[in-house]
């Protein structure tokens, strides 16, 4: 079994499918595997107990309650022999690759009981020993009782913790509910839940649980498991998905496995088995991950043929006989909706519909879906292998980048369109205001400061050409190595019109004019946008060569840029910082880069509950929406312009040296001459939903040049982007991460404070977060995270 992946030629995720029995009649053989794989199965699971022990298991429960009855002497606590080869089906061999093993259901983990605990301790403990023996990877493990309560789950993580050291390379799979309001804890009549004595029994009384109380179990699991990588979901899915705040929450979390029972599929009107409209979306999203779950199929009847050993199929590769395509509508394509509970109530009940030429309609069913997906976006094709990949922030000014690095900005099919719109813009509207030039001949001057290998330098002799506006353009790059490909781009593709300048845009006087004096340029061109605006030094960068700017008409391209950010919860993204951690304590003092995917936004807009609402049923969803409907609530943090008032640099002049005059230096070290470019902001978000905060994700928006046509604008922020930037590709957004996730009650705030600080020297930035809830009509502060600071990763001026 593999993970699943882009195909190479379709774009669209492989389905990896096994077959479950929760009472599997047969031992798991090599003929049973191969059976499965002809019927297009990937894999099959198997109990690691059998009847026998489970017998055993209540004989030894029986004989302790019996030993124990009117007996004043304290027994001591039943002991579960080892296992015998009676009482497993499995053993070491080749055929476990393919197996998913299940531990035994009737087991009581969390119970209240002592006895109960006790005994299910011991089973738990014997089946995932001999499964890691026998060389299992993959153990789904039945989830707490939600009847237990809160004390049940903590004994219960206690006891899938202490599972994760006993098997030292089984990953563990925790099946939950999507909430425990749909859940069934009708166990069978050898169920340990039935034997907990009377004085341990709970109240009958006890409180519902809430819509998310499934997911703050598993909360609890893995905050008490460290956010272990070995220990991961498998949902039990079910027929009707309930609101999009908990599918996204679910979808946040690390999802391994996608249960589906009979029960999760409805008749359509020709009465063949399909899945409803939001459970389809539901799965195409997911399998749109970077690690995609499984799906297991779940007493959907035995597996055909198991009898005729010379039975053949040949439906295993997605495709449906003409009948049963009919009856298997598109999870989008423009087909009649599956109906929704209430009309699926008005149609007859009647089992799907039995062909010969189609023996498993459940398992056609996933394959049609499968072969129906929507391809890839362009954008999904190219983060296919950044999906939740940290990065490190580049370091432009201090390192010099290499061309790969380069050739990913240049594939952006966005940005450098609207850059060369923007510098045309900007051409029309010199010429329209009839502005003067600062050159000789009347060419408005165009510098692409820190040009890289070109692109923008391209855009603009294209502008030009676009407007008939003439320029004289000069390409500024400090890197040497990027400076080669300049000349030869000059030689080769510009024709000899650049003016090709190797040095720190800093550093640059200007262009020399005639009698060899510097001289102004015009508009000043310059890509030095990090993922949160300003984090790769652009107000810096801009400041230093401002002075070559034409001081009546100079026009900056962006001539503005706001920084925004949001709480978010990211389990995966926060596992993979928390595992770094062990070698490096400073790495919760990163903003990381990173395509975010597996993620819940916790803030979102105030009107959006009623659209969840509305768009519960899936009904006014749009086809292949396969992205959270929900808009986050994103504050700006603050602004940059360009050009900076005369003033304001004439002060850091001042500054710089230490002069009296200047003032008594830096708060932080140095002179204080980029003190300027400090911000600070405090804004608060609306929690919703109960959840828990790993980190906060940082967006920017600019505006490039606005003038008599309107503004040209770039965005990464998910509110704005699609309507400002569609398709942009250049920047992922950036992760600051919490050492210590806040946990955060359903209609509580979020404050959050952050700084972007100087010392002359490096630029970082500090960030806390603290959480707040109103009682009684006072506001309670919950709990404050640490003030993490990015200062030993700044970024170097």
């Amino acid at each position: 079994m593999a993970d699943s992946t882009y195909s190479a030629e379709e774009a669209r995720p492989v389905f990896y499918i096994g077959e479950h029995e929760t009472k599997r009649p047969l031992p798991v053989t090599a003929e049973l595997v191969h059976h499965a794989q002809d019927l297009g199965y990937d894999m099959l699971t198997t109990p690691i107990t059998n009847d026998n022990f489970h017998s055993r298991v209540l004989s030894l429960l029986r004989s302790y309650t019996h030993a124990t009855e009117g007996s004043a002497q304290a027994q001591p606590l039943p002991l579960i022999p080892a296992l015998e080869d009676v009482d497993t089906p499995l053993v070491p061999d080749h055929l476990i690759s393919q197996l998913v093993a299940f531990t035994s259901s009737w087991i009581d983990l969390g119970s209240s009981d002592p006895v109960i605990a006790h005994l299910s301790r011991q089973v738990f403990h014997l089946e995932i020993q001999y499964a890691a023996f026998c060389g299992v990877v993959n153990v789904v493990v039945p989830g707490p009782r939600a009847a237990n309560g809160t004390d049940g789950i903590a004994q219960y993580a206690r006891a899938i913790k202490e599972a994760l050291s006993t098997g030292a390379y089984v990953q563990l799979h925790v099946m939950m509910p999507v909430d425990f309001s749909k859940a069934s804890e009708e166990g069978d009549l050898g169920d340990l839940a039935r034997f907990v004595r009377p004085e341990f029994a709970q109240s009958p009384g006890q409180q519902a649980p809430t819509l998310f109380a499934a997911w703050d179990a598993w909360n609890t699991i893995r905050t008490i498991c460290k956010y272990d990588s070995r220990l991961s979901v498998a949902l039990d899915v079910p027929k009707r998905l309930p609101s999009l705040s908990l599918q996204s929450r679910w979808y946040s979390e690390p999802v391994r496995m996608l249960i589906l029972s009979a029960k999760s599929f409805i008749p359509n009107e020709k009465g063949s088995w399909v899945l409803h409209k939001t459970l389809q979306l539901f799965i195409m999203r997911c399998m749109r991950l970077k690690t995609t779950p499984w799906v297991l199929l779940a007493d959907i009847g035995p597996i055909p043929g198991v009898e005729d050993p010379d039975a053949v199929f040949e439906y295993n590769g997605g495709y449906l006989s003409p009948s049963a395509a009919a009856d298997a509508p598109s999870p989008g394509l423009s087909v009649t909706a599956a109906p929704t509970p209430a009309e699926a109530a008005q149609i007859p009940q009647r089992p799907a519909k039995k062909s010969s030429s189609d023996p498993t309609p459940y398992l056609s069913y996933l394959r049609y879906m499968q072969r129906n997906q929507p391809t890839a976006t362009q954008i999904e094709r190219f983060g296919d292998n950044f999906q939740d990949y940290l990065q490190s922030p580049l370091q432009p000014l201090s390192d010099n980048l290499e061309s790969i690095t380069y050739e990913v900005f240049e594939k952006d099919p966005i940005k450098y369109a609207w850059y060369e719109e923007a510098i045309a813009r900007a051409l029309e509207d010199w010429r329209g205001q009839e502005k003067s030039t600062s050159s000789e001949d009347g060419a408005v001057v165009i510098a692409v400061v820190g040009s890289g290998r070109g692109p923008l330098v391209t855009r603009a002799l294209s502008a030009s050409a676009r407007t008939g506006v003439p320029v004289r353009v000069y390409a500024i790059e400090k890197n040497p190595n990027a400076y080669v490909v300049l000349l030869g781009h000059n030689k080769n593709l510009w024709g000899g019109q650049v003016t090709v300048v190797k040095t720190d845009m800093r550093a640059w006087k200007g262009p020399v004019k005639a009698d060899g004096t510097a001289g102004n340029v015009d508009i000043l061109v310059s890509e030095l946008l990090g993922s949160f605006a300003d984090n790769e030094l652009s107000p810096e960068c801009l400041d230093g060569v401002q002075h070559v700017l034409n001081p009546k008409h100079g026009i900056s391209i962006p001539s503005s840029y706001t920084a925004h950010m949001t709480p978010i919860a990211t389990p995966k993204l926060y596992a993979d910082v928390l595992s770094r951690s062990h070698g490096d304590s400073s790495v919760f003092g990163i903003p990381w880069v990173v395509m975010f995917s597996q993620f819940d936004f916790l803030s979102i807009q105030p009107n959006q509950s009623q659209i969840a609402a509305q768009l519960s049923d899936g009904r006014k969803m749009r086809d292949f929406d396969l992205n959270p409907p929900l808009e986050p609530l994103i504050h700006t943090a603050w602004e940059f312009t360009h050009p900076q008032p005369p003033t304001v640099l004439a002060q850091s002049s001042l500054r710089r040296g230490g002069s009296a005059v200047g003032g008594g230096g830096g708060f932080l070290g140095g002179d204080g001459a980029n003190e300027h470019n400090y911000r600070h902001c405090k804004v608060t978000y609306p929690i919703q939903e109960q959840g828990v905060c790993h980190g906060l994700a940082g967006y920017f928006e600019t505006v490039l040049y606005s003038g008599s046509q309107g503004p040209v604008e770039l965005s990464t922020n998910p509110v704005t982007m699609e309507a400002k930037s569609k398709d942009m590709i250049s920047w992922f957004p950036i992760f600051f991460p919490l050492r210590t996730p806040v946990h955060l009650p359903s209609n509580s705030e979020l404050e959050v404070s952050m700084w972007r600080q100087t010392d002359d020297r490096k630029v970082w930035y500090e960030w806390l977060v603290e959480a707040f809830a109103t009682v009684g009509g006072q506001r309670i502060r919950l709990g404050v995270s640490d003030l993490h600071s990015s200062k030993s990763h700044g970024c170097l001026m």
